[in-house]
């Protein structure tokens, strides 16, 4: 199903033309539920009857995006850990479930080439804005380098892709508490995107495709990828990194 995007006299037609080529979308004067949007030189999702909401919108160059980047500790972070950049820089990284790409980011300003693999056309949508804006940005002049966006089903990313360091791996979660008040963005996302039930299959090419290793990002609650215990775990604040290693870094 394609969403639509939504025409606005700010937004260029050739590049409304190039995103719905892109990303399958739809461009209409007129939309309602879901949608893309054009809102101060970026684009966002929003959802027409849920004002409260908040439109949705990759921003590498500012907000948490930026001050996880000064200040949400480097190398000692246990994503860096996880994924062997506290001990090598330049690995060469294919986040295949790359979401808003804010992991994929982290990766990337601690040094590593990030290839973001997205399936979902609106969210690939975002991610390739995200990286036109933050391309222009002068603090992040590494950005064009170390960033780049496959718009695939991830099972066809790990089969086509060339060999990589590491494969990191971040499959949706539906809440765990479905009485509880899913926090906005992840109700967007559950909407729009759903979860990644073919999950599990993903870790066998993932395992071939790495040279180094693979890390799956898992909530603390969840059993193992395909069931398969890693070789470590790297526990952070909210979440576990199960690492399975091909060859030392």
């Amino acid at each position: 199903m394609s969403l639509n995007l939504l025409s606005s006299p700010r937004l260029s037609a050739d590049y409304a033309a190039s995103l719905c080529q892109q990303f399958g979308l739809n461009l209409v004067t007129a939309a309602g539920g879901w949608h893309l949007a054009w809102q101060d030189d970026a684009l966002v999702l929003r959802h027409s009857d849920l004002p409260k909401q908040g439109d949705i919108c990759v921003d590498f160059a500012g907000g948490a995006a930026s001050h996880r980047r000064q200040y949400g500790g480097g190398k000692s972070e246990a994503i860096a850990k996880a994924c062997g950049l506290h001990k090598k820089r330049d690995l060469t990284i294919l986040d295949a479930t790359a979401g808003l790409g804010r992991d994929a980011f982290v990766l990337a300003s601690l040094g590593a080439t990030v290839t973001m693999v997205e399936r979902n056309p609106a969210v690939a949508a975002l991610l390739y804005d995200g990286l036109r804006r933050g391309k222009q940005s002068a603090e992040l002049s590494w950005l064009a380098e170390r960033m780049k966006l496959v718009h695939s089903v991830a099972l066809d990313a790990l089969q086509q892709q060339p060999a990589v360091d590491v494969v990191y791996l971040d499959p949706m979660f539906p809440p765990r508490d479905k009485s509880a008040l899913v926090k906005k963005e992840m109700r967007a996302f559950h909407d729009v995107v759903g979860s990644d039930d073919d999950a599990d299959a993903l870790l066998a090419p993932a395992l071939k495709l790495a040279q180094k290793r693979v890390v799956v990002k898992r909530p603390g609650y969840a059993g193992f990828l395909a069931g398969v215990a890693p070789t470590m775990a790297v526990t952070g604040k909210n979440n576990r990194f199960d690492v399975y290693i091909n060859a030392a870094i």
